[in-house]
This record gives structure tokens, C-alpha cells and sequence, in this order.
């Protein structure tokens, strides 16, 4: 199992059936950088076109659709000082006819992320929020695989291949599954975040540029319909669609459909394990698809397990 070093000399702001950056075996790492949402590099340059430009796609060998790739985010860390934030919580957030007070016309703010100290903290504008210290936590905003019937799909949405989820719990040590649609499954990743609240409402994390690091790998003859991760703790699903009840249909279902056919617990028993222990976790709800999370303890699972053995 090979390690690769790769350089982006160019990104996009789709996620499709672009031609492949670098071809891997299943099983190898990479490490790359991401821009931020806007195209900017660790050095502030303008390195793309805005709208959370990836960098990829990654090519892995004997992936075809029917599989599943697995991605293991091993390292996920902001590699400069800064990051900017938008200032005002999206109106399909907000009841209608709401709207915010503001004494300026200010749209962007600068925070000062310092990976060392783990803390992300306004600094412009200086104001009451700029006493609070935020800890560092990061994460991928937008990142999957290529989707199904060649389509390229904007990095402002998801579906089923991945895409703009913007969920916080897609951080480094979780491994995330993608349903596989295309020869080599085409994965693309972008749109770090040095923080983020829940739903990603302010249309914005801290918004910053990465040094990541992932494994790829690959379950053969999979039956994956929606993206699935695990990380110390939680099993996780998501669902990618407007309205938001249709994000939860799509999260709950493939959780049920993981739990049976995985991890061996016939429909009963999942189905009244998630009657009374599921969690839910919102993603991204600013974008044209949001995303819910539905979550299961895994010790939950192997409690089950053990008894039924």
C-alpha cells in the first residue's frame, strides 16, 4: 500500500466525470491541500474560481459502480492563519418577514485560527465576539465521489455521491462510504473549515484552506445507496434532498438497511433500536439539498451483537 504526495495545479467546482489527477491502488494514502470556498491557497492567492473548488479527482483502481469507496480522512488541518466567516443566518432559517438589525453593510469577517493554541477567534471586526475563543475543530465541508450517469453536479449541493454536506462530524479520523458510479469512483474533496456551527446557517464556516491526508479503499459489490461513516463512537448515515423530512427518510432508511444487512440484527430489533436510541444530527441547511445524519451508538450494536452470539 502506497503513500502518495500530490500538488493540485488546477480544481473544480463540480463534482463529476472530470479526468483524473492521480490513479491509486485501493488500500493507498495521499496527502494534498484544498483551497478555501472561495479559491484561495495557504498563501491568500487566488488559486481558483470560488464555490468550494476540489481538488481531484483521485482514480481508484478496479472501483466500479456497484462498490463502495471508503475514505478515511486521516489528517484534516487548516495549513495558514486565518479564515473568514459570512455574518448574517440565512433567511430559510428564519421565520418569514425577519430581518436583522445591522448598524453596517459588513457581509465578510476575518478570524484568526491558531492550529497550535487549537483556538479560532474574531478579529475583524473587533467587537464582543472577539473575547470569545472558539476551540479549533475542523472539518471537510464538500467532498465525494463522481455521480451517477455522468453528471457533473455543482459543489453547492449533494445527493447520493456526497457533495456539499457540510456536516461537522466529518472530521479527521472518520471514514466516510460513497455509493461508486463512475470507473474509479472519482473522488473529490474541498471546503475545509476551521469551525462550524450546526446546518452551516450563516452559509459559512470559518471558511480556510487544508493539508489533508486519506485513505482510499474500496468494498466490493457493495450495497451502499447513500453515504455512510464511522468514527470511535457513532455509525452514521446521511441523507441528501429538500424538503427536510426527505433528508431524514433517506438518512433512517439507509441506516436500517446498514444495521441488517452489516451488521447482522434482523428488521425488528433495528427497527425498535432506532425507536428508542437513534440521534439526529443536521448537516447543511443553506444549500439547494440539505443534509440530516442519523446516528446509532455503536456500542449499542455490539451489546445487541454479543447477546445474539
Amino acid at each position: 500500500m502506497a503513500h502518495h504526495e500530490f500538488v493540485p495545479e488546477h480544481y473544480h467546482n463540480t463534482l463529476g466525470w472530470h479526468e483524473p489527477v492521480l490513479e491509486v491502488s485501493p488500500g493507498d494514502s495521499v496527502s494534498t491541500t484544498t483551497v478555501d470556498a472561495r479559491g484561495r491557497d495557504r498563501d491568500g492567492h487566488q488559486a481558483a474560481v470560488r464555490g468550494n473548488p476540489q481538488t481531484g479527482p483521485f482514480y481508484v483502481t478496479g472501483a466500479e459502480p456497484g462498490d463502495a469507496l471508503a475514505v478515511t480522512l486521516d489528517l484534516v488541518r487548516p495549513n495558514r492563519p486565518w479564515g473568514f466567516t459570512a455574518t448574517a443566518v440565512a433567511p430559510n432559517v428564519l421565520d418569514p418577514g425577519f430581518r436583522p438589525r445591522f448598524d453596517d453593510d459588513l457581509e465578510v469577517t476575518r478570524w484568526e485560527v491558531d492550529v497550535e493554541a487549537g483556538s479560532v477567534r474574531l478579529s475583524e471586526p473587533e467587537g464582543p465576539l472577539s473575547r470569545l475563543a472558539l476551540p479549533l475543530d475542523p472539518m471537510v465541508g464538500c467532498f465525494g465521489v463522481a455521480p451517477e450517469r455522468g453528471q457533473a453536479i455543482s459543489t453547492a449541493t449533494s445527493h447520493r455521491h456526497g457533495g456539499n454536506m457540510d456536516y461537522r462530524g466529518f472530521r479527521q479520523g472518520v471514514t466516510v462510504w460513497f455509493p461508486v458510479f463512475a470507473p474509479g469512483a472519482l473522488f473529490h474533496i474541498g471546503d475545509g473549515h476551521a469551525v462550524q456551527g450546526d446546518g452551516e446557517i450563516v452559509g459559512t464556516g470559518v471558511e480556510i484552506s487544508f493539508d489533508v491526508r486519506f485513505t482510499l479503499d474500496l468494498v466490493k459489490g457493495s450495497s451502499i445507496e447513500w453515504p455512510r461513516a464511522e468514527d470511535d463512537t457513532w455509525l452514521m448515515t446521511a441523507g441528501n434532498a429538500r424538503p427536510l423530512d426527505q433528508c431524514v427518510q433517506h438518512a433512517t432508511t439507509e441506516m436500517l438497511r446498514w444495521l441488517e444487512t452489516d451488521h447482522g440484527l434482523d428488521a425488528r430489533t433495528a427497527h425498535l433500536l432506532l425507536g428508542q436510541a437513534v440521534a439526529y444530527d443536521v448537516g447543511n441547511i443553506y444549500d439547494p439539498a440539505y443534509t440530516m445524519i442519523c446516528k446509532v451508538r455503536k456500542s449499542h450494536v455490539e451489546a445487541i451483537r454479543g447477546q445474539a452470539g
